[in-house]
């Protein structure tokens, strides 16, 4: 008897077949649901019937929704659990999976019978649905659908090609970072760095039947030599092993950089735009290219003095500990930063990781949410996940299970770096309850056990776990009444508010007593240790955020400016904007673009969009200013930012959301003063 496939017939309301996915399963099942949704799509636009929200609409979400939480359950198994099996599985279906979605907005039919829902006499759509029907028939609009048969075909052949290149970018990104290691043999080079991290290398030779201390170029050992390290040419043999990732031979990321730039520049023009950025961003928030351009320079003019003057005191700092002689490298900065930081604030991050053990940090993250909000987070033990690390909770109020999610906090040679979100599955609102609990997840790359001794975290770290948290929240908490308004389906400028407003609860002593106890004593941050570590937080933000707005401004360069088809190299081209916004010149062969996934491992994701981080910044600074004025704990401020933000999805317009919890627009200000960059 033939084995079935797991992901056929998946059911959204319960528990995701996550360990039994395997690289056989992804083409047939995959390939099975993609022949079901064409069918039900065929289906509807073919439909003579009278148009009704339930039989078009709904329809439409009903036929692809399968074939959705299957290939997000696919993509998110290659993230954590990559084999070379899977691997080649997950690239043979994803162009077709991709094309077909965006082929949905070029289905002549179904546009047809959607213009009629919206023109039917007798409609009577709720403010919700007339709102997701609206940009439901502009997104078609924006996407081809009054394309002739010629164009259509071009566009999905791009389409085809985008996934396929973008899916090979994150790939060659995770092979080579798992790929470079650097044994140490003798310890005298390790002079500086901590012994957490020493521990973790330690652990790393261990586990690959070595002798010595093994460094690697995932988060918790590249953070801590590139910013402890005495050993100037180990720092330097680190950093340029980083930031040559994916570049040359097969791998190159550079060359994989520039065909996707031209196919997303050509599948703008074919769409009638002058580029991509004001393709994607005609339906966001900033409205167009030259918008958010704007908004990124404007940020950057108010930061860049104070930006040099950080610059020139690092520089003086480093002269006077007699490091003079040669110039400051990139792979200084970090370093004589934070020797920086030790002697004007007597503070070292290191000092911090006792009090974060992170299993506390969780619980406390979960209290901080229920006071917030009225929930209850409790652990389920009997839920499925990837891996034996995999851990599975239940959110619930009074009775109601709102939703389900699992965390993945370690890294591992078969999971990529970095930390996100996935939202799996959206429950919707059935009159006054959820037709499902919503079902999500989110995994991070944190510092993990070693030798049996409790996971330490630093505090960035920390904010790392609520920031995705942040996330969660959005997805789980939704009560909307369409899918594709659920959870985080909002604008991209706006995505990132719910999360990073988290972030802030990591910096209040109300919050942090919930968690920050000592792993030994249990006893809080000492006042002394808590002071100090204010009063660094906005040590070289100037800094900080001049790069994230040179990332803004290089992504939104390549979107607007640059021309693959000329042959120019995205990689130089880059380097010689972020140089403007770094506090050191950049060496030939530096490049940081063949690693920067945001913007080149899907077909879209930050693309055009980096700047999003800055602008919801700049909300989440502002919307936390209430907070703080009527209490970092207050349930009734958290039910307010959970009614009007949370809750809402895409049912409204964003500004309608920020400004119906904050009664006024946003201020740019609010992000300068908690930056320390201009006075409140």
């Amino acid at each position: 008897m033939t084995e079935a496939n797991p992901l056929l017939n998946l059911d959204p309301a319960s528990e995701l077949p996550f360990s039994s996915v395997r690289a056989e399963h992804v083409r047939p099942g995959l390939e099975t649901l993609l022949e079901r949704a064409r069918k039900a799509i065929a289906n509807l636009a073919v439909d003579a019937g009278a148009p009704t929200w339930e039989g078009i609409f709904e329809g439409l979400e009903q036929a692809t929704e399968p074939l959705e939480i299957a290939y997000a359950l696919v993509t998110h198994l290659e993230s954590v659990r990559t084999t070379p099996e899977f691997r080649e599985a997950y690239n043979a279906v994803k162009p077709e999976v991709s094309a077909f979605f965006a082929s949905i907005s070029l289905d002549e039919g179904l546009f047809a019978r959607l213009q009629e829902l919206s023109e039917a006499d007798g409609t009577e759509l709720s403010e919700a649905r007339a709102r997701a029907l609206e940009r439901t028939l502009d997104s078609f609009r924006r996407h081809g659908a009054g394309l002739g048969s010629e164009d259509k075909a071009k566009l999905q052949d791009m389409t085809r090609d985008l996934a396929a290149l973008t899916a090979r970018f994150g790939q060659n990104v995770l092979d080579a970072t798992s790929a470079w290691t650097h044994l140490v043999e003798d310890e005298k080079q390790l002079a500086g760095l901590p012994e957490s991290a020493r521990r973790g290398a330690r652990a790393a030779a261990e586990a690959a039947g070595l002798k010595g201390w093994q460094l690697s170029l995932h988060a918790p050992s590249l953070v801590p030599a590139l910013t402890y390290l005495d050993d100037r040419g180990l720092r330097e043999k680190i950093y340029r092993a980083y930031y040559a990732r994916a570049s040359g031979g097969e791998q190159d990321n550079g060359t994989l950089a520039g065909k996707i730039l031209a196919l997303r520049r050509q599948q703008a023009e074919l769409l009638g735009y002058d580029n991509f950025a004001d393709f994607i961003l005609e339906p966001r928030m900033a409205g167009d290219g030259a918008s958010a351009r704007a908004f990124v320079r404007e940020l950057a003019e108010k930061t860049r003095p104070a930006f040099e003057r950080e610059t020139e005191e690092l520089d003086a700092f480093r002269k006077e500990q007699g490091d003079g002689v040669t110039p400051l490298e990139p792979w200084d900065v970090a370093y004589w930063a934070e020797k920086l930081r030790r002697e004007r604030y007597d503070f070292d991050e290191e000092e911090l990781r006792p009090w974060f053990e992170v299993q506390r940090v969780m619980s406390g993250l979960f209290e901080i949410a229920e006071r917030l909000y009225g929930l209850r987070i409790v652990e389920d033990e009997r839920a499925e996940g990837w891996h034996p690390e995999v851990r599975a909770f239940r959110v619930l109020e009074g009775d109601e299970l709102l939703g389900r999610f699992l965390t993945d906090l370690h890294p591992r040679e078969d999971k990529r770096g970095g930390a996100w979100m996935h939202g799996l599955s959206s429950g919707v609102l059935r009159g006054s309850a959820l037709d499902r609990p919503h079902f999500g997840l989110f995994a991070a790359n944190l510092t993990a056990s070693v030798g049996g001794r409790p996971a330490l975290l630093t505090h960035d770290e920390v904010q790392t776990i609520f920031h995705e948290f942040g996330h969660l929240l959005h997805h789980l908490l939704s009560r909307t009444e369409v899918r594709s308004q659920a959870g985080t389906r909002v604008a991209w400028d706006f995505v990132e508010l719910p999360s990073q407003i988290m972030e802030n609860w990591c910096w209040s002593r109300p919050a942090l007593d919930l968690f920050a106890r000592h792993v030994e004593t249990g006893e809080p941050i000492p006042e002394s240790l808590f002071e100090k570590m204010k009063a660094a937080r906005t040590f070289r933000s100037a800094t900080a955020m001049m790069r994230q707005l040179g990332f803004a401004e290089v992504d939104l360069a390549l979107h607007l400016d640059f021309d693959a088809s000329s042959g120019h190299d995205p990689v130089r081209f880059s380097r010689g904007i972020l140089e403007a916004y770094a506090p050191v010149a950049y060496y030939e062969g530096w490049a940081f673009l063949n690693g920067f996934t945001h913007l080149f491992a899907s077909a879209t994701g930050y693309a055009a969009g980096y700047y999003s981080y800055k602008w919801a910044e700049v909300l989440d600074a502002d919307a936390f200013g209430r907070f703080e004025r009527e209490g970092v704990l207050s349930h009734q401020v958290g039910q307010a930012f959970r009614q009007e933000v949370l809750e809402r999805g895409d049912s409204v317009a964003p500004e309608r959301a920020f400004e119906s919890f904050m009664g006024r627009p946003p201020r740019v200000e609010a992000l300068l003063e908690r930056s320390g960059l201009v006075s409140a």
